[in-house]
C-alpha cells in the first residue's frame, strides 16, 4: 500500500523540520514537500500531488486563511488541516477556518519541555488525523469484522427497554467536524425550544468560549459556554468548556451545571461519555442524545447508558459525517434509533422533542 503524501506549509524552519521529522517517523506517511507560505504552497499541490496538506494560520505573503480559500476554489475535496496557536487569536482564526472548508485543527505543541515530546505531541494529535482523511488508507486498515458489520441509513433498532414519550433534555457530543455540524443543527432549532441542550464537542480551553461566542452570533438560542453552578433552562445551551468534563446533579427543582477535571476518558476531557452518563442519572429515560461526526468512540458507552434508560439516540449518519467515527461505533453497536443525515437531524430534534411533550400533555388532560 502506498504512502499517504503530506504537504507541510509554514513559515517557521523550526516548525517545518518538527512536523517533517515527526510524520516521517510514521511508515504510513511521507513527507512530500514543504513550502514557507500559501504562494509556495499553491504552486507545489500541482507538482506534488500530495494527499493531505497541513497548514499554518500565520505566514507572509500569504497567509492559511487565504491559502485555504485558494486551495478549496481549486481542490475543494484536498483535505487541510490547519496548524494554529493555543491563543484568543488562534481560536478565532481556526473557526474562521473551519467555517471556510478546512476539515480539521491541531494546535502547535506549547510548554512540552522538548523537541522529543514536542514530536510525540504531534504524532499523537495530527497522525491519526491525517490518516482519518484519507479514505483508502483507513479502509485498507479496517479489519474484515467491521467491514462486514451491516449499517443501514435512517435505520431504526429495538429499545432495550420502552421509550419514554417525553424528552426534558437533549444532550450532543461532536468532534471532528462539530463545529460546523453544530451550527447547521443549532440554526434550525427555534428560540423557544421548549427544554435545554448541553453540548461536548473535543476543543481545548479557549477554543470553546470562541466556539459557544459563535453559535450564539449563528443561532436564535441562548448558547453560552458552561460555568460551575448554571441552572439549566428551556431554550438555553451549554458548551462544556475545553479540558473540563461537564456533568449535571439535581438540586430541589432545578438542574445546575457542574465541572470537573477528572481522569480524560477515551483520550478526551471533557469527555462525551461522561456527560451523557451523567445526563441518564439526573433525567433517567427522558433524554435524547445526538453523536455528530468525530474520530474516536466517545459517547458510545454513554449512549449505551442512555438506551439502557429508556431514553432516545440519534447518529449521523456516514455519507454526511466528516469522519464518521464516533457516530459510527454507536451505529454498529446498534445503539442508535435513527441514522440519519446532518441536514434531517435538527427536524428530528425538535419533532421528537416537542410532539412528545405536546402529547404526554394531552394525555394528562384526558386523564
Amino acid at each position: 500500500m502506498r504512502k499517504i503524501r503530506v504537504l507541510v506549509v509554514d513559515d517557521s524552519t523550526v516548525i517545518r523540520r518538527l512536523l517533517s521529522d515527526s510524520l516521517a517517523s510514521d511508515p504510513a506517511l511521507e513527507v512530500a514537500g514543504t513550502a514557507a507560505n500559501g504562494k509556495i504552497a499553491l504552486a507545489k499541490i500541482t507538482q506534488i500531488n500530495p494527499d493531505v496538506i497541513t497548514l499554518d494560520m500565520e505566514m507572509p505573503e500569504m497567509d492559511g486563511i487565504t491559502t485555504l480559500v485558494e486551495i478549496r476554489k481549486l481542490y475543494p475535496k484536498l483535505p487541510v488541516i490547519m496548524f494554529s496557536t493555543l491563543t484568543q487569536r488562534g481560536a478565532e482564526a481556526t473557526l474562521d477556518a473551519l467555517s471556510k472548508g478546512a476539515n480539521d485543527y491541531v494546535t502547535k505543541p506549547a510548554n512540552v519541555g522538548s523537541v522529543t515530546a514536542a514530536m510525540q505531541n504531534v504524532r499523537n494529535e495530527l497522525v491519526p488525523k491525517i490518516k482519518a482523511f484519507c479514505p483508502w488508507f483507513a479502509k485498507a486498515t479496517v479489519t474484515p469484522l467491521q467491514l462486514r458489520t451491516p449499517i443501514l441509513r435512517n435505520s431504526i433498532v429495538t429499545n432495550r427497554t420502552p421509550e419514554s414519550s417525553r424528552i426534558d433534555i437533549v444532550a450532543i457530543g461532536s468532534s471532528t467536524g462539530g463545529p460546523n455540524a453544530l451550527q447547521a443543527v443549532l440554526s434550525k432549532i427555534p428560540a423557544d425550544f421548549p427544554v435545554p441542550i448541553v453540548i461536548v464537542q473535543h476543543m481545548p480551553p479557549i477554543f470553546t468560549k470562541h466556539l459557544a461566542d459563535r453559535l450564539h452570533q449563528l443561532t436564535s438560542l441562548n448558547v453560552g459556554e458552561a460555568k460551575r453552578g448554571d441552572t439549566l433552562s428551556p431554550g438555553g445551551v451549554w458548551v462544556a468548556p475545553g479540558d473540563h468534563h461537564m456533568t449535571l446533579n439535581r438540586v430541589g427543582t432545578t438542574v445546575r451545571v457542574d465541572l470537573n477535571q477528572g481522569t480524560p476518558e477515551n483520550s478526551c476531557r471533557p469527555a462525551v461519555d461522561a456527560l451523557f452518563r451523567s445526563v441518564t442519572d439526573v433525567y433517567g429515560s427522558n433524554v435524547l442524545s445526538v453523536v455528530l461526526t468525530g474520530m474516536g468512540q466517545d459517547g458510545a458507552r454513554g449512549c449505551e447508558a442512555i438506551r439502557n434508560a429508556g431514553g432516545r439516540v440519534f447518529a449521523q449518519d456516514e455519507e454526511t459525517s466528516v469522519v464518521w467515527g464516533m457516530p459510527g461505533a454507536v451505529a454498529q453497536a446498534g445503539l442508535a434509533n435513527k441514522l440519519l443525515p446532518l441536514e434531517k437531524i435538527a427536524e428530528e430534534i425538535v419533532r421528537e422533542t416537542v410532539q412528545g411533550r405536546r402529547a404526554r400533555t394531552l394525555e394528562k388532560v384526558g386523564t
